[in-house]
């Protein structure tokens, strides 16, 4: 599975949120973020994500180690899944080292799957030539846009009510209109900037957050 999205658009953020919901009982998972890796680290990188010991072991010993868990995980009923982030930043042979790890297979599916979060530079690596194998093992791909002015709005709410907001400051029209246009829908300057006009509404005790004081937000916020 393959996430692109620009640098500010919650890649990591949205797949940690699901990520610490994974059942635990099903799903065994690994996550590793530091990609500037050869083959040989990444391997190693693999091995150490799942908790296996990997030090002054051979690549046999590793990829024995690795399809042994495997097999265990799937014996016990549940899948293993491996999200790489920074994906962008693999090698052509680093790319393949991984897609070579799905060739740990049962007879009727993968014993690894593995998410690939990435810039949209990634896509480039994902479409070139040499990748044609890696295209095939590919199962669903999505590229992440920025949100638009309704969704900007359900978002912010969101945000505010899960931190036990009760409409105290509100926001108007106005003042949403102005997050959207602002941040252009891209969730780190959304949040960036709703928390900047909070901050000035509590510094005015002002009870409606409104255009001006979003206006007034976004040069504190230097957007």
């Amino acid at each position: 599975i393959v996430i692109t999205g620009e640098v500010v658009s919650c890649k990591t953020t949205l797949v940690r949120n699901r990520f610490n919901r994974l059942p635990s009982d099903q799903i065994v998972a690994a996550h590793s973020v530091n990609t500037h890796r050869d083959p040989d680290d990444t391997r190693r990188m693999v091995v150490s994500a799942f908790g296996l010991p990997y030090v002054g072991a051979s690549k046999t010993d590793l990829l024995t180690r690795l399809e042994k868990f495997l097999c265990d995980v799937d014996h016990q009923g549940k899948r293993a899944l491996l999200v790489i982030d920074e994906a962008q930043n693999l090698s052509a042979r680093t790319v393949e080292e991984l897609r070579m790890l799905s060739n740990f297979q049962t007879d009727d599916k993968s014993l690894l799957q593995t998410f690939l979060l990435g810039q949209p530079e990634f896509r480039a690596t994902l479409h070139s030539p040499g990748m044609q194998q890696l295209r095939q093992r590919v199962i669903a791909s999505y590229h992440l846009v920025p949100m638009d002015a309704q969704d900007t709005r359900a978002y912010v709410e969101h945000r505010l009510a899960t931190v036990g907001w009760k409409g105290d400051p509100s926001f108007d029209e106005g003042a949403h209109a102005a997050i959207y246009a602002y941040s252009g829908g891209i969730p780190r300057k959304v949040n960036k900037l709703a928390m900047t006009a909070l901050r000035v509404a509590a510094a005015r005790k002002a009870a409606v957050v409104n255009e001006a004081i979003l206006l007034d937000a976004t040069t504190e916020a230097l957007l």
